[in-house]
């Protein structure tokens, strides 16, 4: 009798978690649904597996359905707000008060947000008082009920299924830490091949630069070039009309000219009219033919100058001049040639 007295309050504590998560979360327990796992319970409540197994004096992680895990007495819990969730729904899920909630979580009002994290701690005294009746009866209805309810079959799925979890849990870790490295060597891919435009832009601008200063550099030059250039011709024209002026004063002829020099063999050194040509050697000197050109006169000789007619010779006669130049060697050079004249007086 005292036996069937134990199971059948048993059975109405595991009839009262079987209500529902909402019924079973108010007296702070969690009903053990099949397919659950000590992982995904932990995740649910954001506890750990070893705090589950601690608060419930578990010695190893399978767990049955309709089993109650109390979930109250660990020190601190972790809850994600979901849609539609309110301080005083949370407050009924653990088992605690509005007020205690804020407090933990330092609220200054009741507003909360989906995805914001609040931490629940265990309310005093209450996991203790609340919770001995299941955590001693879960074990008891176990031993009352497996046998029933639990075959070899079924703690052997339970541990198949854990496992699939905890294999699961470490495939999302690797993904994500796949991700996390792809995210990292795409950045660094990325900030190389700015790096790479970077230096390629800064070469482009050092070379257009450089082309340019070589293009100004080559038009000063060349501007240079055609102001001396400029310069030259201006002077030759500014020359020309001076030596024009100077023929066009006097009478103008073609004669036929060599050179001769102070310095040959059997020279004297001094002209017809007395002019001492080895002390004057840069003096301009013609020997003309006194009945075309008279001594004394001014005459400007085309590529040689204005000179004296001073001097005569044998051999000049008639539209001939002689012109007289410091060296032989010079002589020679000038050789014989048709030259342009004006006496100018």
């Amino acid at each position: 009798m005292k036996k069937f007295i134990f199971t059948l309050g048993t059975t109405a504590i595991l009839s009262a978690g079987f209500v529902g998560a909402a019924s079973a979360s108010t007296s702070g327990t969690y009903h053990v649904e099949k397919g659950d796992t000590l992982w995904k319970v932990a995740q649910k409540h954001s506890v750990s597996v070893d705090e589950l197994k601690d608060a419930n004096n578990l010695t190893s992680n399978i767990i049955y359905p309709n089993q109650e895990l109390n979930v109250a007495t660990i020190k601190e819990m972790t809850h994600k707000v979901q849609q539609g969730n309110t301080l005083w729904s949370i407050s009924q899920q653990y088992g605690v008060t509005v007020d205690q909630i804020k407090e933990w979580n330092g609220l200054k009002s009741d507003l909360i947000y989906p995805g914001e994290q609040l931490k629940i701690q265990s309310p005093n005294g209450q996991a203790q008082q609340s919770s001995p009746s299941v955590a001693q009866a879960a074990p008891e209805a176990q031993q009352a009920q497996a046998p029933a309810e639990q075959t070899q079959e079924e703690q052997q799925q339970a541990q198949v299924e854990q496992t699939q979890e905890e294999q699961q849990q470490a495939q999302a870790e690797q993904a994500q830490k796949e991700q996390q490295q792809a995210q990292v060597e795409q950045a660094q891919k990325e900030q190389q091949q700015a790096q790479a435009e970077q230096a390629q832009k800064e070469q482009q601008q050092a070379q257009a630069e450089q082309a340019q200063k070589e293009q100004q550099q080559a038009q000063a030059e060349q501007a240079q070039k055609e102001q001396q250039q400029a310069q030259a011709e201006q002077a030759q024209k500014e020359q020309q009309p001076a030596e024009s002026s100077q023929q066009a004063s006097g009478k103008s002829m073609t004669v036929e000219a060599t050179a001769y020099t102070a310095n040959c063999a059997g020279c004297s050194g001094t002209t017809a009219t007395g002019v001492d040509l080895k002390a004057n050697p840069n003096q301009k000197v013609i020997a003309v033919d006194p009945s075309v050109i008279p001594l004394g006169s001014k005459v400007y000789v085309e590529g040689y100058g204005e000179a004296v007619a001073a001097d005569t010779g044998g051999a000049i006669k008639g539209n001939r001049i002689d012109v007289f130049v410091p060296a032989e060697g010079d002589a020679q050079q000038f050789g014989r040639k048709s030259v342009k004249i004006t006496v100018m007086n």
